[in-house]
């Protein structure tokens, strides 16, 4: 069996910067050991694969727009949601598939995630819920080990789908050397570690490190953005905010906070379009 296999670089400007994702259309599903597998193949913080046929339960959509079912694998679990993958997904079938269409919508484990043009040739939009940070309490085991491991004093420490830490300074971010080995063992997907932008137009920077989900470092991790984006609006006293995440590949992610949702953009270059090659089911 073939299948086509697109690479897009996600929340970036030019190519080898932010988020490498794998994209792969499928004419149906595949059984699930058989997506992770080739997700592990890929070996890519997330491979993205979609079909046209919704589910039975899916919600009605919310508009007449494209509308397909999307599901992202890291190299070890399926995840609940993912920020470039659907950036890349969305570019994708922009590029290739509905090239007039202004919108699209993805039905995923998080609801329908509507994906938009943005105002910029190659900027895309992306609605997706808004975290709800919940104070870690004093003496919180798995905390205080990840945050050992990452080796911050946080000034704060908030608990989302990932961990969410605190700190002083961009430079305290960029500074991290995490022990993966201690945070590959703890019951949380991810650790974020986030503080006040330093750059010209930055708002807050962050760096996002695996656990459960089986990664290392993240590159643009735009589910945390989704997470940490209305605490620094409401610490900056407005909702548009720039970030930077500050992997070594980089990306900007431009966050505008509205009630329940935040809506991220960013841009995406395309790196590679192929196909793989796999035993059919079964054998």
């Amino acid at each position: 069996m073939r299948l086509r296999l697109i690479q897009i670089d996600a929340f970036a400007d030019r190519v080898f910067q932010g988020n490498p994702a794998a994209v792969m259309p499928l004419p149906a599903w595949l059984p699930d050991p058989l997506l992770q597998a080739i997700a592990e193949e890929n070996n890519l913080s997330e491979t993205a694969f979609y079909t046209a046929d919704l589910p039975a339960d899916a919600a009605p959509p919310p508009g007449d727009d494209p509308a397909y079912h999307l599901r992202w694998f890291t190299p070890a679990v399926e995840v609940d949601l993912c920020g470039h993958a659907t950036l890349a997904t969305a570019g994708h079938l922009f590029d290739d598939v509905h090239p007039d269409a202004r919108r699209l919508l993805f039905w995923t484990r998080s609801g329908w995630l509507p994906v938009g043009r943005g105002d910029r040739d190659g900027e895309l939009e992306l609605s997706f819920p808004a975290g709800r940070l919940r104070v870690v309490p004093d003496g919180d085991e798995t905390a205080t080990v990840a945050a050992t491991a990452l080796g911050i004093q946080p000034e704060h420490s908030f608990r989302d789908t990932d961990l969410v830490y605190v700190v002083r300074s961009a430079a305290e971010v960029r500074a991290i050397a995490a022990d993966f080995t201690v945070l590959a063992g703890l019951a949380v997907r991810g650790a974020v570690v986030t503080a006040p932008g330093d750059g010209d137009g930055v708002d807050f920077v962050s760096r996002w490190f695996g656990a459960g989900a089986g990664a290392f470092e993240d590159p643009v991790t735009g589910s945390a953005h989704s997470q940490i984006a209305p605490y620094w609006a409401e610490r900056l006293g407005r909702t548009w905010l720039t970030a930077r995440q500050l992997s070594a590949r980089g990306g900007t992610v431009h966050c505008d906070v509205d009630g329940d949702r935040v809506r991220l953009r960013g841009s995406y270059r395309r790196y590679l379009d192929g196909a793989v090659t796999i035993p059919e089911p079964g054998e």
